[in-house]
């Protein structure tokens, strides 16, 4: 959050203050005036040179809060769409890791080819992995952006593309928002479905449909069912809102083949980037372990809808089976030698940071960072008293040998 709101100011920079509003979420005309309104997450609204923002809509603060910075559209910013433009700006993970694959290695990514086949096989098999032992998938992308998924991955075993474009039509239909009308027809037909119904069909899916008349959808579903379409292939169609366009998938994939790209050639990289991007949700009570990890992912398994927090332990569970396979090594939390926040590339390991350590708030990271700058800790005493740091943390630091060598005081016997 803290920057989308940077990048939302950035558009009054580019486009003056007295040009960009927030972009506002309800509908009602002057009868129904709100006092109080939503907002889109990232909606700007730009005005051009010359008019105001009054030619087209009244605005107003956030939920009527006078002493909020945004201004807000008050009608819906749909009811403007057509006369004014509205930029998306959201927040990205993709961007992040590429630019820590950058810093890792020196690599540009612009200097990365889309086609290159040993990245491409990724995503029909995991041959470009060099693996030893199982993972759990034929597939090779676990970690990689919109390929990653159970769902997805399921979508490219059965589909096993080979080519940068069959990629992009994968990942608008995993969306559930990018198809190409064509593609879904013409797949339909191809399927032994009659013209005219896979028309209909196209068209009910195009239209986002399949949610609002449920009964039209289970006959239309069934047919296809009848005509053995994947599963997945209908799901997708469910999913369906509406039509984006192909470039939104394509600006996707070319991200996601371009960090895959270092999975194969930059193994150490692509972990250490993906794990400090996920260094939150790593839990060391059982991530440490590779049999902990098995369990945990034998146990998420049996759960009949994760949450969250559990996409999540399945998410990074999955890496670190794959690194295990492909023999990259944890080196373990060290007070003097890890980083705070991020995950580092030593030799051919990867450094665990401070914050691996389960229950080490970000404070008395900062803290330990601060104090063993030209300073050693005597105890653990000594380090619990400069740190702030709890007599649990304490004790887990001790069980991960995350320092050594203390005595519990500083206070010497005379006998």
């Amino acid at each position: 959050m803290k920057v989308s709101g940077t990048i939302h100011k950035y558009c009054e920079v580019l486009f003056g203050k007295e040009n960009v509003f927030k972009a506002g979420t309800i509908s009602k005309k002057c009868e129904g005036v709100k006092k109080t309104t939503g907002q889109h997450p990232g909606g700007m609204i730009i005005v051009p040179e010359g008019k105001s923002i009054y030619d087209f809509t009244p605005v107003q603060r956030p939920a009527n809060d006078q002493n909020s910075t945004s201004i807000t559209t008050h009608y819906d910013y749909h009811v403007m769409d057509e006369q004014l433009v509205k930029l998306d700006i959201l927040g990205h993970d993709d961007p992040t890791t590429i630019k820590l694959l950058q810093d890792l290695t020196g690599v540009s990514v612009y200097d990365i080819p889309l086609t290159d086949p040993e990245t491409l096989k990724l995503f029909s098999s995991t041959e470009s992995l060099g693996l030893t032992k199982d993972i759990g998938s034929v597939i090779g992308t676990y970690g990689v952006p919109e390929f990653g998924t159970g769902f997805v991955r399921k979508m490219l075993e059965d589909t096993m593309p080979t080519t940068f474009s069959e990629l992009c039509r994968i990942s608008g239909l995993s969306h559930g928002t990018d198809a190409v009308r064509d593609d879904i027809m013409n797949f339909l037909i191809d399927s032994g479905i009659e013209k005219g119904l896979a028309f209909r069909i196209m068209e009910f899916v195009r239209k986002g449909r399949p949610s609002k008349e449920p009964d039209t959808w289970e006959e239309y579903s069934n047919v296809m069912k009848g005509r053995k379409v994947p599963a997945w292939y209908i799901e997708s169609c469910k999913r369906i809102k509406y039509m984006f366009p192909k470039g939104h998938a394509v600006a996707y994939v070319m991200m996601s083949v371009r960090i895959a790209y270092f999975k194969v050639h930059y193994p150490q990289a692509f972990y250490t980037a993906y794990l400090s991007r996920k260094a939150d949700d790593f839990d060391s009570d059982f991530m440490l372990s590779l049999d902990g990890v098995k369990s945990k992912i034998k146990e998420l398994n049996n759960e009949p809808r994760m949450d969250v927090r559990q996409k999540g332990q399945m998410a990074l569970s999955e890496i670190i089976l794959e690194m295990d396979a492909r023999k990259i090594e944890f080196l373990g939390v060290d007070v003097y030698k890890s980083d705070g926040f991020k995950f580092k590339i030593e030799g051919d390991k990867i450094r665990l940071p401070l914050l691996a350590v389960n229950g080490l708030g970000a404070a008395v990271v900062e803290n330990m960072l601060n104090e063993r700058t030209g300073r050693t800790f005597s105890s653990y005493e000594d380090l619990k008293r400069r740190t702030k740091a709890s007599a649990t943390i304490i004790e887990k630091l001790k069980e991960l040998g995350a320092i050594k060598g203390l005595s519990d005081t500083d206070q010497r016997s005379l006998f």
